[in-house]
C-alpha cells in the first residue's frame, strides 16, 4: 500500500465519507451516494470488521456472501504474508525480514484493523535506521486520525519527536509539524496548530493524509484566530503559497481579505460559507461553535480598535446586520470578557474601556512584590528559631 505523490490514504478518505454520511446536513440523495462509495471500498479493501460494525448498526445492508467472501480473502492474504514472513526469516537477510512485515502492516492498515498497532511495534524491532522507524510513526498517526484516537496519536508525536534527537532527516521532520498541526487543530490549539502549518507551508510534502487546497483552508482558518495583523499580512496574506491555491477554494480569499481590508459586510457574507465548509470536516466539525465565537471576537475587537465610541447603529451598517444582532452580540461577548467596552442604551453608543498595558504590568509587579515579601518573612521566622 505505498502512497502516490499528491494522493490521501484511502481509508482517511473512508473516515471523512464515513463522517458525512452520519451528518445531519447532508442531504438523502448525497448520503445515497456516499454509502455506495462507503460499500464499494469496504468491498474493494477488504474491510471486513468496518463492514460487519456498520451493518450491525444499520448504515449499511448486510449481504452474507460479501461478507463470507470478504472474510476468505483476508484470511488467504494473511496467510501468504505469514508464509512470506517464515521464507524470510528461515532462507533471506534481515531487510528482506523486515519488508515481510512491513507488508503485512500496509495490509492490516489497508483494511483498518487495530491489530496494525502490533504489526508495527514487531517491525519497529527489525528496523534500525532512524528514518524508516518515523515512517512506522506516521503509519501509526495515520491509523490514530483515521479512529480519532487522540491519546495514541499524541504518544506517537512524542514519540517520533525522541527519534529526531537520534537523527532523521528534514523532509521527515516537515511532515511530522504538519501531522502535529492537525492534531493541535484537533484538539482546539489552533495557535500552535497556526505556527506548525505556516512552519510547513512551503515544504509541504503530506498528501497521504490530505491535499494541499485543504491544508491550505486549514492554515488561514487557525492564523487568523492565532496572529495579529502585521503577522498575518507577512505570513498569509502576502504568502505565494497561499496565494496560489486560496482562489480555489469557495469563500476563503473574501474571508481572508475582507477581514483585513475591514470590509466586514462582505466579510460576514464570507463567513456564512466558511461555516458550512467547516461543518463539513470531520476534524473542524467538533469546534465549530468555539471557532465560530472566536473569529467574531477577533473581527468586533478589530472593528472597535479605531473607536473610543462608535454608534451601535453605524457599527450595525458597517456589518450589515440589524441594531438588535450587534447590541445582543456584544451584549454576550462583553458578559464573555471577550471584549473590552460597555454599551450605552440611552445614547446608542458602544464605549471602548480597553485595558492600559501599564497599569495591568505595575498591580502584577506589586502582587509579586507582595508575595515575595511574604516569603521572606516566613523565611525570616525560620532563620530566628
Amino acid at each position: 500500500m505505498e502512497v502516490t505523490e499528491g494522493t490521501q490514504q484511502s481509508h482517511l478518505l473512508l473516515a471523512n465519507k464515513l463522517f458525512l454520511l452520519t451528518h445531519s446536513d447532508v442531504d438523502d440523495i448525497e448520503k445515497v451516494r456516499l454509502r455506495d462509495e462507503i460499500m464499494s471500498t469496504v468491498v474493494a479493501d477488504d474491510i471486513t470488521a468496518l463492514y460487519e460494525t456498520l451493518t450491525a448498526s444499520s448504515v449499511l445492508e448486510l449481504d452474507q456472501k460479501v461478507l463470507d467472501s470478504m472474510r476468505a480473502k483476508t484470511a488467504e492474504e494473511l496467510i501468504n504474508l505469514d508464509e512470506k514472513i517464515a521464507d524470510a526469516e528461515e532462507n533471506l537477510g534481515e531487510s528482506e525480514v523486515r519488508e515481510a512485515h512491513l507488508a503485512k502492516c500496509l495490509f492490516y492498515i489497508r483494511i483498518a484493523d487495530k491489530k496494525a498497532l502490533e504489526q508495527l511495534k514487531v517491525t519497529e524491532g527489525k528496523t534500525d535506521d532512524v528514518g524508516q522507524r518515523m515512517d512506522l510513526v506516521f503509519y501509526t498517526l495515520q491509523m490514530g486520525f483515521f479512529y480519532m484516537d487522540f491519546d495514541l496519536i499524541s504518544r506517537s508525536i512524542d514519540k517520533a519527536k525522541n527519534l529526531f534527537e537520534e537523527g532523521g532527516d528534514w523532509e521527515r521532520k516537515n511532515r511530522l509539524k504538519v501531522y502535529e498541526g492537525l492534531y493541535c487543530m484537533s484538539t482546539r490549539n489552533f495557535k500552535k496548530a497556526a505556527d506548525l502549518f505556516l512552519d510547513s507551508i512551503s515544504t509541504f510534502t503530506t498528501y497521504e493524509i490530505f491535499p494541499y487546497e485543504t491544508f491550505i483552508f486549514y492554515t488561514v482558518l487557525a492564523s487568523i484566530i492565532s496572529l495579529d495583523r502585521v503577522s498575518l499580512k507577512q505570513k498569509v496574506v502576502d504568502a505565494p503559497e497561499i496565494l496560489t491555491v486560496i482562489g480555489k477554494i469557495p469563500y476563503l480569499s473574501e474571508f481572508l481579505n475582507s477581514l483585513y481590508e475591514c470590509q466586514y459586510k462582505s466579510f460576514f457574507s464570507a463567513f456564512a460559507g466558511i461555516t458550512e465548509h467547516m461543518k463539513l470536516d470531520c476534524y473542524l466539525y467538533p469546534h465549530f461553535r468555539y471557532y465560530m465565537r472566536e473569529i467574531r471576537t477577533v473581527v468586533y475587537s478589530q472593528f472597535l480598535e479605531s473607536y473610543k465610541s462608535v454608534n451601535i447603529e453605524a457599527m450595525a451598517k458597517a456589518f450589515g446586520v440589524t441594531v438588535d444582532f450587534i447590541d445582543l452580540e456584544i451584549s454576550r461577548f462583553i458578559a464573555a470578557g471577550k471584549l473590552h467596552c460597555k454599551i450605552d442604551k440611552v445614547a446608542g453608543v458602544l464605549e471602548t474601556n480597553r485595558p492600559d498595558a501599564n497599569k495591568a504590568l505595575y498591580q502584577a509587579t506589586i502582587k509579586q512584590g507582595d508575595f515575595l515579601l511574604n516569603m521572606i518573612q516566613k523565611l525570616s521566622r525560620v532563620i530566628d528559631l
